[in-house]
């Protein structure tokens, strides 16, 4: 019988894979890492138990997280991706032309190997790129320290338990300002709302205090369960998230942007949060 294994992300809820192959697995006293291949979602990468990301649905994700803010900006030369080890995030960043240098912090230089050979078509060489700077840094730390600007900066974390916590917090979102160019734009994943709704709060109530506009976008990513991935949006000049979807597509157009999910009017409408999320923020913003 096939070996199953099951997602912990939720108690007393959950969704299992069937592993066909397992191609690499790892237990250190701290996390346990399997790399597997499955029959409908290609090769997938679960992290203590929590699905990180697969072959089949990934551009989603990395389409809805990259396009969004890239697009919005008129013209993004300096890139900052902060986590994003498997490359997906590098590899759409890359594609367009605008961008002449890209700095990609990750914690630990084996994820990126690691993805590289195992998952290769999520970055698809995008780290062999000479516009591309590779820092083995904590986030924190390098936004602390940091003395560029960056017209886009994108949190590519895990969720904000163990070393992915530390991007969540005042002190990640106080050194995100302090380097994003004025006219610059932040995005972070968020979680899916339905089921982690703190997240979304939490995060709103740590980035309002450091910029003058915050929000939340969505999308539906299959393999992430439970309803939509919110993303969030955060940037001191709200004119970037008012872009028309002529402009959006002319600049996809112009830069030869070719995409599987993202078109501009998925773009903007996928700002138009369900109520349940905006009573969420609105509730939290009254206290």
């Amino acid at each position: 019988m096939k070996k199953q294994i099951q997602e912990s992300l939720y108690p007393g809820w959950g969704q299992s894979f069937g592993m066909d192959e397992v191609l690499f697995e790892h237990q250190t006293d701290h996390q346990h890492l399997v790399i597997f291949n499955n029959q409908r979602w290609g090769t997938v990468m679960m992290l203590d138990g929590v699905v990180q990301t697969t072959e089949k649905d990934e551009f989603i994700y990395h389409e809805m997280m990259t396009h969004v803010p890239m697009l919005s900006h008129p013209e993004p030369k300096n890139v900052l991706i902060i986590g994003g080890g498997d490359g997906g995030i590098l590899r759409e960043v890359l594609k367009h032309p605008t961008v002449e240098s890209v700095t990609q912090v990750e914690i630990d230089q084996a994820v990126i190997d690691m993805c590289v050979k195992y998952l290769p078509n999520h970055s698809s060489g995008a780290f062999e790129d000479p516009r591309v700077k590779v820092v083995i840094d904590d986030g924190v730390n390098f936004v602390d320290q940091c003395e560029e600007r960056f017209d886009v900066i994108i949190s590519d974390s895990t969720d904000p338990i163990g070393p992915g916590e530390s991007l969540f917090t005042s002190r990640f979102y106080q050194g995100i300002a302090q380097c994003l160019d004025k006219n610059g734009v932040f995005v972070a994943q968020n979680g899916v709302s339905f089921m982690q709704m703190d997240e979304v709060t939490t995060s709103h109530q740590r980035l309002t205090p450091c910029f003058k506009e915050v929000t939340f976008y969505a999308a539906a990513v299959p393999t992430y369960v439970g309803g939509i991935m919110t993303f969030a949006w955060a940037t001191q000049n709200p004119e970037l998230q008012s872009t028309s979807t002529d402009d959006l597509l002319q600049r996809q157009l112009d830069r030869g942007i070719k995409t599987n999910y993202y078109r501009p009017a998925v773009h903007q409408a996928s700002f138009a949060l369900p109520a349940y999320v905006i009573d969420a923020i609105e509730a939290v913003s009254e206290r």
